[in-house]
């Protein structure tokens, strides 16, 4: 089980760091991984069939391109430097999205901010956005393991569902 002292280590280890995208970030996803002791890619599937670091894809519209890391049915990762933008590798992720097998999660980091994206089939988008402080939450840090092992429990509901009682409260449809 991940103690307080684990995750005050790791919200002081990065947020002093220095490290540009490059040097950093299969560091930090592995150091993630640990918080809620999840395998890294390395340990789980050493063969990278099904969660892989620097998964390579062909970008919609043409080129290569390959996300920070990938695990088959939960998401697709790309990092950027620290206080770079978040907006421009979410629409590297999107251009990759087909090659990927379209996973449910997009989720970018700068080694501080981590956003989980959603990208459900029929569903509204929504995101979700942690800071290292927000770690300290336990309902904060649910939403990063239940991206790896549960990515269904971040599925918005589905439009139908929310409009269709509010139509039924309409007269005219009645």
């Amino acid at each position: 089980m991940t103690t307080p002292t684990d995750i005050a280590a790791f919200i002081a280890f990065w947020r002093d760091s220095s490290l540009k995208e490059r040097s950093g970030a299969q560091g930090h996803f592995i150091a993630l991984c640990r918080l809620p002791r999840i395998a890294s890619p390395t340990e789980a599937d050493p063969h990278g069939d099904w969660f892989t670091f620097k998964k390579g894809a062909k970008k919609t519209g043409g080129g290569d391109g390959w996300a920070d890391a990938w695990r088959r049915h939960c998401f697709a990762w790309e990092y950027k430097g620290k206080h770079r933008d978040l907006n421009t590798a979410l629409r590297q992720l999107q251009q990759y999205a087909l090659e990927l097998e379209n996973p449910p999660l997009f989720i970018v980091s700068d080694l501080e901010t981590i956003e989980i994206h959603t990208n459900f089939y029929n569903t509204v988008n929504v995101f979700h956005r942690l800071t290292l402080d927000d770690l300290t939450d336990s309902a904060q840090s649910n939403l990063l393991k239940w991206a790896f092992l549960e990515p269904d429990r971040l599925q918005p509901a589905r439009m139908s569902s929310i409009v269709k009682p509010f139509l039924d409260n309409l007269q005219i449809f009645n």
